[in-house]
């Protein structure tokens, strides 16, 4: 299920054109990050859709107000550079059929692209660690930019655009509640007045479009995510035992994927047990774990900044009641029916003659019934699946037909609170040319297994006090 969590920007970028890699030493840097041209590409099959340069802000550093904030740059910035670095900027012209000859002439002279960074700062770095600068020697190749300068020069290159073109294209603010980042109508304002013949269009659309489509490099860091996630479930399944809390377990599953090089979790983890298993973004993780208890765990680990999005449920002393298992096995066979009819050209949306959601629902919604011996339809509240990436619900259209390459999760769920009785199962899944590939696949699904798994984890727990009195 994963929660959905966003920051605010302060670096610009105006798109068309390459971008390459930075040295893994950099402080900023992540895990990984893919080759320069494979970030090159996204940017020339954007430049390649547009008329004018791009301008989008990223992430600029200063909302990190807490002591333990760690900076992850903005992701369409990072998408389009695989670059960390906060106060950076980005410009780059079209390259689409679109653009006038003096347009094109003019993205020649500024060599197509320009990477801005903040001058060095050498008295920071010694509290926050070493920094990429626009003077550092070979920062050209480093990054992969035609040219790099210095984030102050950005203010006349965009005073030069203006001359030259009629509009940019930006991710304009949300308008939703809660939406965006609380800077982005500085930077508008900024636009509107040093350069206020420019309008501006949003280019949102277009980057989750690139986004929904995975490349080799993503996908191979989204296993690496999902294979920490399945780990830490099966350290989670061993644990797992009436009187513990629920924030023990997840604490637990943190420390999986922390040492497995995960950088941060997806999301808030979610560990709810008992009555919190009908909450779906339940994140307190502070009741006690009873016996009797089914515990729902959506847990997810994020690798190279790509998000995992897992969720099993187990039976707290490890063997699921009659009424659980019949739940259980209600929404395991709801996720198989999605999955059997998967394949390029289904559809997540909730309507619709190709909709995997409808196939779900109906299975749920003609399998048991409810205490009161109603269909159990009505208990499946939420959507089926979305996509994964750099957001642990990416970015673009969720009701766009499947495509190989998309990596969405598949999720039916039950919650009945008057029954304290929650169950997701949860998997994340490629779509290839044919059907598709349960990225999760090794982290069991069946109740037998779980409750095996949890039955090897509590032989374990009991013969550990015998072993330490043989030392």
């Amino acid at each position: 299920m994963g929660g959905r969590q966003r920051g605010w920007a302060g670096c610009v970028l105006v798109a068309v054109a390459l971008i390459v890699a930075a040295p893994a030493a950099l402080a900023q840097q992540r895990r990984e990050r893919e080759p320069n041209s494979a970030y090159a590409a996204r940017r020339a099959k954007l430049a390649a859709e547009v008329d004018a340069p791009i301008v989008l802000w990223g992430y600029t550093g200063r909302e990190e107000v807490s002591e333990a904030a760690i900076f992850a740059q903005e992701q369409n910035f990072y998408y389009l550079t695989g670059h960390n670095e906060e106060g950076a900027a980005l410009v780059i012209w079209p390259s689409g059929k679109t653009a006038a000859a003096g347009q094109a002439n003019a993205a020649a002279d500024a060599k197509s692209e320009i990477l801005f960074l903040p001058p060095k700062d050498t008295a920071k770095e010694r509290w926050n660690g070493v920094r990429m600068s626009p003077t550092d020697p070979g920062i050209d190749a480093r990054t992969g930019f035609a040219r790099v300068a210095a984030i102050s020069d950005l203010n006349e290159t965009v005073q030069k655009v203006g001359k030259t073109y009629p509009h940019i294209y930006t991710i304009l603010p949300y308008e939703a509640e809660m939406g965006g980042y609380p800077h982005e109508k500085d930077e508008m304002d900024w636009l509107q007045k040093d350069v206020p013949q420019l309008k501006r269009k949003d280019i949102r659309e277009q980057i989750g479009a690139l986004r929904q489509i995975k490349s080799p490099g993503e996908i191979a860091f989204l296993k690496r995510a999902i294979d920490l996630s399945d780990d830490a479930h099966v350290e989670a399944f061993k644990m797992m035992r009436p009187g513990l809390y629920e924030y023990q377990v997840a604490a637990k599953m943190v420390e999986v994927h922390a040492m497995g090089g995960s950088e941060a979790e997806g999301y808030a983890p979610i560990v709810g047990a008992g009555p919190n298993s009908t909450a779906l973004h339940y994140d307190k993780l502070s009741r006690k774990i009873e016996d009797g208890d089914i515990v729902v765990l959506d847990v997810g680990a994020q690798y190279s900044g790509y998000s995992a999005d897992i969720t099993r449920t187990i039976p707290a002393n490890g063997k699921f009641t009659p009424r659980q298992r019949e739940i259980y096995e209600i929404v395991l066979g709801a996720q198989n029916a999605a999955l059997a009819e998967m394949k390029p050209g289904m559809e997540l949306c909730r309507k619709g003659n190709k909709s995997l959601f409808k196939i779900s629902y109906d299975y749920i919604n003609t399998h048991g019934k409810d205490s009161h011996g109603k269909p159990l339809g009505q208990y499946f509240i939420h959507g089926l699946g979305h996509h994964i990436g750099l957001d642990v619900h990416d970015a673009g259209d969720p009701c766009r037909p499947l495509e190989p390459g998309m990596v969405v999760t598949v999720e039916p769920g039950i919650y009945i609170p008057e029954e304290n009785l929650g169950v997701r199962i949860e998997d994340d899944v490629l779509v290839t040319e044919t059907g598709v590939k349960l990225l999760s696949e090794k982290l069991p699904r069946n109740p037998d297994e779980i409750e095996k798994i949890m039955a090897e984890g509590a032989n374990q727990r009991a013969a550990e006090p015998a072993a330490r009195g043989d030392d």
